[in-house]
């Protein structure tokens, strides 16, 4: 992963694990144990899929440029159907309580977009790529005449 996507994934994944930690926290008092091994496994969840699907978008974006806003349409659909086969098969489990999973689910996810939102607004990207091959004259495309 070259520099630049690892500091931006850095900007984005730092603040959102601070609010997992803090939906750990709070559900934690509120329902206890299992509250916060649900808020920690929607926390975890949601780093996890929005983190490979910032990956796969940028890899995307690299190699196959044209395919890029179909890729992300497609990656978004894969995430929501990846979380209903997570939900369905933890649909009636007693390992953690759903409402946390639920909440801390959409806190960590609503704070990625917001970081990611953030971290691409501070980003300095070029409008056009500068030349390597600085200080010579530009080439004649057109027909000669």
């Amino acid at each position: 992963m070259p520099s630049n996507d690892a500091r931006n994934l850095l900007q984005i994944a730092v603040p959102v694990a601070a609010i997992g930690v803090v939906a750990v926290a709070v559900s934690g008092v509120v329902a206890g144990g299992k509250g916060a091994i649900g808020a920690a496994v929607g926390a975890v969840l949601a780093i996890l899929f929005m983190g490979i699907g910032l990956y796969v978008l940028q890899w995307t974006a690299r190699t196959l440029p044209q395919l890029f806003q179909a890729m992300g349409l497609m990656l978004y659909v894969a995430q929501l159907l990846l979380l209903m086969i997570f939900l369905a098969l933890f649909k009636g489990t007693s390992l953690f309580n759903g409402r946390a999973f639920a909440f801390s689910l959409i806190a960590a996810t609503v704070g990625w977009m917001i970081a990611q939102a953030r971290a691409h607004m501070k980003a300095k990207i070029f409008y056009v790529e500068p030349d390597s091959q600085k200080g010579e004259s530009p080439q004649k495309t057109g027909h000669p005449s």
